[in-house]
């Protein structure tokens, strides 16, 4: 699974979470843009960690040192 899937995945993950946020937590304007902001910023957090691990595999900083037998 490329870096591309995945991070279409995050995007409709992130979609559902904010129209479930809509449908089950509607109190009232304010609150419902205080959750969606909750739920974006969640969503967004969990991707850059996801996109910093997933790049740091590609290029690590310390490259591994085999031994030759």
């Amino acid at each position: 699974m490329g870096f591309w899937v995945t991070t279409l995945i995050f995007l409709i993950a992130g979609v559902a979470a904010s129209l479930f946020t809509l449908l089950c937590c509607n109190r009232g304007p304010s609150t419902n843009l205080f959750h969606l902001t909750l739920v974006t910023t969640a969503v967004i957090c969990c991707w850059m960690m996801y996109a910093i691990v997933y790049l740091a595999q590609m290029k690590p900083l310390i490259n591994p040192i085999l031994s030759g037998e």
